[in-house]
């Protein structure tokens, strides 16, 4: 199920590419920031497929969701003249960051228990020299 999550990644690239979207002005906070959640949304789903518990359901609902809210919260803070929306570029940058260590630990925990050879990790070095 590690298909689904590049593939909408795919699918997005090629609509930002092709569809004139505005990068600058009002609307360009709560794009970059709904584009963020889709991100932090599309490495979860990397994540979940990798530990075997990924569900399409989840995934689909979870871009929606975490996009909408993302891009609401930006226009909220707007309103009252906060920028808001850093708290969820700090939020979402985390996730993001915490997800992209745990999927590199799930690789390289793959590449040690399949025989090592060369792309393995070496075992820790004993502190007491023995």
């Amino acid at each position: 199920m590690i298909w689904m999550p590049l593939f909408a990644l795919i699918i997005g690239v090629i609509i930002a590419w092709w569809l004139p979207t505005p990068s600058k002005g009002v609307l360009g906070n709560y794009l970059s920031v709904a584009a963020l959640a889709g991100m932090d949304t599309l490495i979860g789903g990397v994540r979940a497929a990798l530990e075997r518990s990924f569900d399409r359901v989840v995934f689909a609902s979870g871009f929606a969701v975490n996009m909408i809210t993302a891009a609401g919260l930006a226009y909220f803070g707007d309103q009252i003249g906060l920028d808001l929306f850093l708290a969820a570029v700090v939020v979402l940058g985390g996730r993001i960051f915490v997800n992209l260590s745990l999927i590199r630990r799930h690789l390289l925990s793959r590449v040690e228990t399949n025989g090592g050879g060369e792309g393995s990790v070496p075992p820790a070095a004993d502190p007491t020299g023995q």
